[in-house]
Order: structure tokens, then sequence, then C-alpha cells
């Protein structure tokens, strides 16, 4: 399972104004909860999950009085590589995981999945703090 205490944090070192953080990924990976195609389905379950999924992940956000450290947050990556998880409970941990972290003021965050069977899935989840 994903490993949330694995993020940290530091200071704001300009909490007085609102600007925007965007870090991106393109070497996240997690395992389809279905399984993959029949012809591997042996080795597969090895895996304990399915085949692996990979995503280009992108990060915009406002700090409010903490940011995100950038190293905790690629381990924290990192602890979705055996979890067997749909496309769009990893865009809306990553956002829950990181807004419990940090607070920001606003957050958006996009799992830019590559093609599977033929599809594309493109997945937004936001998160804006109440006034």
């Amino acid at each position: 399972m994903p490993k949330p205490e694995l993020l940290e944090k530091f200071p704001n070192p300009y909490a007085d104004r609102d600007y925007e953080i965007y870090m991106e990924t393109d070497e996240f990976t997690s395992l389809c909860p279905l399984g993959g195609v029949e012809t591997d389905a042996i080795e597969l379950k090895l895996l304990e999950g399915g085949a692996p999924d990979f995503a280009t992940i992108r990060i915009t956000y406002t700090p409010d009085v903490h940011c995100i450290e950038l190293k905790s947050l690629k381990l924290y990556f990192w602890s979705f590589r055996n979890d067997g998880i749909f496309y769009e409970r990893v865009v809306n941990r990553i956002l829950d995981d990181l807004v419990e972290a940090v607070s920001p003021r606003a957050m958006t965050v996009v799992g830019d999945f590559k093609v599977r069977g033929g599809l594309k899935s493109i997945i937004t989840a936001k998160h804006v703090k109440a006034k």
C-alpha cells in the first residue's frame, strides 16, 4: 500500500504570498488491480497484482504554511510500485495524502496514464482550501 508517512514537509519561506509550485515525474508505476492478459497470468501471480501501469504524475499547488520535500515525494511515489490500484484511486489517493501532509491553499493532481488496451486515461483531482 502507499505510504503517506514517507511524506515530509518544510516551512514555506513565502507563506505571506500566493505562488504555484509545479512538480512532475514520468517514472510513476503501480500495478493493474485486475491482472494482465491470459498469456502472462502465471507470471503476474508473482506480482501480487496485475501488469504494471505507467504514468506521468503532475502536481500543481499553492502552498500555505508548508511545502512538500521532494525526496520524500519520490519515495512516496515508489511506495505505489507493488500496489494493485485503479487509476482513479491513484490520483485521488495522492491528492488526499498530500493535502493531509501540507494543507495547501490549492492543489491539482493529474495522472496521465500510458495507453492500455487501446485506451488512454488522464485523471484530474482538485482541492481548494476552505476560507
